[in-house]
């Protein structure tokens, strides 16, 4: 954590966090300052969505035969925008740095290298919406023992093994689930 902000860290959803949108969830935190978070869930595929149909959706022709990943819902927040989160060997315009080698572009360049392998990032995925916090919100929720944090690492970040994700994030903390409680308690 740099600076009081939690950007490039990964948030981990605690047992009952109450909110269906995010059990069990896996965030890396984008932005974060003191007016607002923002972060991409990593580990909740949009089910029959792969990237070739969505490019395809967006009339981003495909030059090379693309990957059948699935497109990530990256939080509920603006569902009909998109974000590429991808390794910082890619660097558009627009693009902005997240954390040690991840970086973020949510505009068509990325696209469009992506479709033609023409100076694409060696790793990526694509969301549509984003998980939001607005000035304090997020320290709230962290203090309240909603979200653990962790470093995040390429393994986590860019795996596609999306149901084990949250298990290999708090395995990395120390942390067996089934030894989670929803409950928490003050010493």
């Amino acid at each position: 954590m740099e600076g009081g902000f939690f950007s490039g860290q990964l948030l981990i959803a605690m047992p009952g966090i109450g909110d269906p949108r995010f059990e069990r969830a896996l965030i890396l935190i984008c932005a974060h300052d003191e007016e607002h978070a923002m972060g991409l869930a990593l580990n909740q595929p949009v089910e029959g969505l792969t990237v070739p149909d969505l490019l395809e959706r967006l009339g981003v022709k495909a030059t090379i035969r693309l990957p059948d990943d699935l497109v990530l819902m990256g939080g509920p927040v603006e569902c009909e925008r998109g974000f590429v989160l991808h390794s910082a060997d890619y660097q558009g315009e627009n693009s902005i740095a997240v954390g040690a080698g991840v970086s973020l572009t949510a505009t068509r360049e990325v696209l469009d290298a992506l479709a033609s392998g023409d100076g694409a990032p060696a790793r990526s995925f694509l969301a549509l919406g984003y998980a939001g916090w607005g000035a304090g919100q997020l320290e709230e929720e962290i203090k309240q023992n909603v979200w653990l944090t962790c470093e995040a690492d390429d393994a986590l970040v860019f795996d596609h093994d999306y149901g084990r994700k949250w298990t290999r994030a708090l395995a990395k903390l120390g942390v067996d689930p089934e030894r989670l409680s929803s409950v928490a308690g003050r010493a």
